[in-house]
């Protein structure tokens, strides 16, 4: 969601993150705590979640390998390449960051069990707007155009 060198969050990643915000008090009340990831050191993360008005809990991974380990970051070498292991293939993964969800589960001995993973468009589930324009006639609208998400804008950024 927010490689080291960016000044702005993914804003593909931020329209997820407009979805969740404000569920977390009720996953919470059923035993299950939601935390996003990102590489870019915490300052970064702490300003763009105040610009973005977001208060669900954001941690930094800089300098540990979690996002590379459950490959959603990528390293120069294999964007150079465009080959990288993402969303259970092998295939050019296009940015350094990319969206994933993984689910953990700790059992009462504390032990940690990584339980699930969705990549790309296996997250679209996740995304309560995308619920609502696959109810309208004309869908999510995104035939004809080279990216789906050509229309996403940060909450902040769209013409009024």
């Amino acid at each position: 969601m927010f490689d080291l060198s960016w000044d702005a969050g993914c804003l593909h990643c931020s329209f997820w993150a407009d979805n969740f915000n404000r569920i977390i008090v009720h996953l919470n009340h059923r035993d299950v705590t939601m935390i996003a990831v990102s590489r870019a050191p915490y300052s970064k993360l702490a300003a763009y979640r105040t610009r973005m008005g977001w208060d669900f809990k954001w941690v930094s991974s800089y300098d540990r390998d979690f996002n590379f380990d459950y490959q959603v970051s990528f390293k120069p070498e294999e964007l150079a390449k465009k080959e990288a292991f993402f969303n259970f293939t092998t295939q050019d993964p296009h940015v350094s960051e990319r969206e994933g969800v993984s689910v953990f589960y700790k059992d009462p001995a504390g032990r940690v069990f990584h339980t699930y993973s969705a990549y790309a468009r296996g997250i679209d589930m996740l995304n309560v707007a995308y619920h609502y324009l696959d109810l309208v006639p004309k869908g999510r609208d995104e035939a004809g155009h080279d990216f789906p998400q050509f229309w996403v804008r940060r909450h902040d950024e769209y013409d009024e």
